[in-house]
């Protein structure tokens, strides 16, 4: 599941082959976007911000998020693709790479002056080099009465978490998905420990949560409803929480480790 770490990691590898080159070729396969043409511009960087993507040249921000399915996939002009053409969003080339952006959830190009109508929403970058620990807590703690799953989640309060980690950490920590955010004794040290779980993930493909990265040990909750909790053995429980029904999320706890 794309989160924060898998955001930085492929901006990382668009940035390596894009920036300071010359885009010979662009090619928007979305309406709004379908007749832009870009070639000729030199990319002068590609960064994340929380779990948006964004390959800037000087004139103009290509704005990205992968959503539940999306990808961007680099490689050498000519090599077969990975994916069905079909599911091709984007296709931007240089003398040398081809970066292809399928079943990206939003593809639009914005001036690059009016980056921040598409981002600007969005909380400090746990992964960025405007994170801010103190504007992050401050944030989250906003509405104290609001359950902690659901302040961690919000994009608006801190940028990159997603379901996977948010549910870990809260493990980790020995809360409940429910929680109310002004109930948790050390808010800032919550968010600092996720964060350092971003970090430590972001360069391998394969995230762990527990130290190991074998298949089937590699969380302590998320997804593993039918489980066992691997600190005390009680029977792993599962839940929704949202907002509104229609912005319902997975929660995953153990119902003694977690109050």
């Amino acid at each position: 599941m794309p989160e924060g770490d898998t955001v930085w990691r492929t901006a990382h590898h668009l940035h390596e082959a894009l920036a300071g080159r010359e885009l010979t070729r662009t090619d928007f396969r979305v309406p709004a976007f379908a007749t832009l043409d870009l070639s000729g511009q030199v990319v002068d960087e590609v960064v994340s911000r929380g779990k948006h993507l964004l390959i800037r040249t000087p004139g103009h921000s290509i704005h990205s998020h992968l959503k539940m399915e999306g990808a961007w996939h680099v490689q050498r002009l000519d090599s077969p693709w990975r994916r069905p053409g079909h599911s091709a969003r984007a296709v931007l080339e240089n003398d040398e790479w081809q970066a292809i952006g399928y079943s990206l959830g939003i593809l639009e190009v914005v001036e690059i002056g009016d980056e921040e109508s598409v981002v600007g929403h969005l909380g400090p970058d746990l992964l960025g080099p405007d994170w801010s620990l103190d504007k992050a807590v401050a944030r989250t703690g906003s509405d104290p009465s609001r359950p902690v799953f659901l302040a961690l989640l919000d994009q608006r309060n801190l940028a990159g978490f997603g379901n996977e980690y948010v549910n870990e950490l809260l493990f980790i920590m020995g809360l409940l998905p429910t929680r109310p955010v002004g109930e948790v004794p050390d808010l800032r040290r919550v968010i600092s420990r996720g964060q350092r779980m971003l970090d430590v993930n972001k360069a391998r493909v394969e995230r762990s949560f527990t130290g190991s990265t074998r298949t089937g040990e590699d969380r302590w909750v998320y997804s593993r409803e039918r489980g066992r909790c691997r600190r005390c053995g009680t029977r792993l429980s599962s839940g929704k929480l949202g907002d509104r029904p229609t912005t319902e999320r997975d929660t995953f706890w153990c119902p003694h480790c977690q109050t």
